[in-house]
């Protein structure tokens, strides 16, 4: 593979021209990708990398229908979205389709935080409301609209929370306000959106939207509990708002029992806005935002005439197409559930066997895997679809590696610090192995707002909360 430079020169030419603020995977020693193929990716060496990070190679990397459909119509013909085209709607009707009958009016973006950001308009254009209810750690784009309502991002910088704002406690019922032992944790999240609504009501504030991932992934991967999402609903349309169901992340059938992450709640929960976006294109730039006929409606009532220059072009449509061909025509879903059971039971082994677990990065066992949660404690594995369980086990087996030496590393600390035990109200930095220090929850920043005695997942309070912690996938 030719390259243009050498990796130190590639280095030095992003340091001077590329803005400090876009990080790179692995800053220490970043590997330089130069090409890939299905869930592998080869470095500048012809090192393999199992890749465990891109959701955005949704099918495969390079797959060869979606390079094939993508090259034939750039041949073709790639245009504004604007002319008369087939590819856009008989795109908007294949995706109609995987989705209720209600949802049924699309509108092409060309990234999911554009997506997000229409589905912010389309929620206070419907009722003329402002306010917008979002869930703690929740990440929903880059934009200015979508920084306000992610406290993922605010609450690391210096914004202060917008008042139209209302951040709900995510549904965590591992780590969260109400837990696995609660009676019935569902009813109490969603309580505490009602709670949310009425305080704002109380002030004088209009609620337009509820948005949500229907599973939270840069929050730490977070399944709400059955039935929330209808309580959510009912209360959120009471108060006149709407629905919005991020499925950026985690749609197109990752889930693989259903083809989008929401319909895991339900058939009697269907959201008012779906947004769409990453595995849409395969690494072409396409994302969408599908909402019902009401709604639609009402935002062309307002005069405002919408438009995208590039989304749902020519080109995109038809290797979202070739995309949705894919995953029928290699049972993609399928695969997910079959692999991602197999997975599961291979983890679940792992858990009980170490106890000592923190944020793991495996780059050098040439395995790609990222972190995340509020204390970036929780392993992020999410492949591309083509992913195998050869590929599983392949990853797990690097992970028990990493696992058995750094539980003996840190058993081996904390014994030797028990004699000094540090209060919960101080900071405790366990000594561990040097290797492991850089990889073991080194990028944390505990929530100056949670109760340190309750505290199961920063980086530590005493002994005891050291050997609690368990591997959350």
């Amino acid at each position: 593979m030719c390259e243009l430079y050498s990796k130190q020169e590639t280095l030095a030419l992003r340091r001077k021209h590329i803005a400090p603020s876009c990080k790179v995977f692995f800053a220490a020693d970043p590997i330089k990708i130069v090409r890939a193929q299905g869930q592998y990716m080869f470095d500048e060496k012809g090192e393999e990398y199992l890749d465990c990070i891109n959701n955005v190679a949704h099918v495969g990397h390079c797959h060869p229908e979606v390079v094939k459909a993508a090259q034939k119509q750039m041949e073709l013909l790639n245009t504004n979205s604007r002319f008369l085209h087939d590819n856009i709607v008989e795109y908007a009707k294949r995706l109609s389709a995987t989705l209720p009958d209600r949802l049924s009016v699309c509108y092409f973006t060309n990234s999911g935080s554009e997506a997000n950001d229409l589905a912010l308009r389309l929620a206070r254009q419907f009722r003329g409301h402002q306010d917008v209810i979002t869930l703690d750690h929740a990440y929903h784009g880059h934009l200015s609209s979508l920084i306000e309502i992610s406290p993922y991002k605010f609450q690391k910088g210096k914004d202060v929370k917008k008042e139209f704002v209302h951040v709900a406690p995510a549904p965590d019922i591992y780590r969260g306000k109400y837990r696995e032992d609660h009676t019935d944790p569902a009813s109490a999240y969603a309580d505490e959106v009602k709670k949310i609504i009425d305080e704002a009501h109380n002030s004088g504030r209009k609620i337009a939207a509820f948005i949500a991932e229907s599973m939270q992934s840069c929050g730490g991967q977070i399944i709400p509990p059955a039935g929330y999402f209808q309580k959510v609903a009912e209360y959120v349309h009471g108060a006149g708002g709407v629905f919005i169901a991020d499925e950026v992340q985690v749609g197109f059938g990752r889930v693989g029992t259903h083809f989008w992450s929401f319909q895991m709640f339900g058939e009697d929960f269907i959201p008012d806005i779906v947004t769409m976006g990453k595995p849409m294109g395969n690494g072409h730039p396409v994302a969408c935002v599908v909402t019902t006929k009401e709604i639609a409606e009402a935002f062309s009532s307002s005069g405002m005439e919408y438009f995208n220059t590039y989304g749902g072009n020519p080109v995109s449509s038809a290797v979202g197409l070739a995309i949705l061909d894919v995953i029928e025509n290699e049972d993609l879903q399928g695969n997910a559930t079959r692999v991602g059971n197999y997975l599961t039971k291979l983890l679940n082994k792992q858990k009980a066997k170490h106890t000592l677990i923190g944020d793991i990065r495996m780059k050098e066992k040439r395995v790609l895997l990222s972190a995340d949660g509020p204390h970036r404690n929780v392993l992020k594995i999410k492949p591309p679809m083509c992913f195998t369980e050869e590929n599983a086990k392949f990853m797990v087996d690097r992970l028990d590696e990493i696992l058995t030496g750094l539980s003996t590393g840190l058993e081996e600390a904390v014994g030797a610090q028990t004699e000094s035990v540090i209060s919960e109200d101080t900071p405790c930095r366990t000594k561990m192995p040097e290797e492991a220090h850089s990889e073991l929850l080194s990028e944390s920043s505990p929530d100056p707002k949670e109760n340190p005695s309750r505290k199961r997942n920063g980086l530590c309070t005493d002994k005891h909360s050291l050997l609690s912690k368990r591997l959350k996938t």
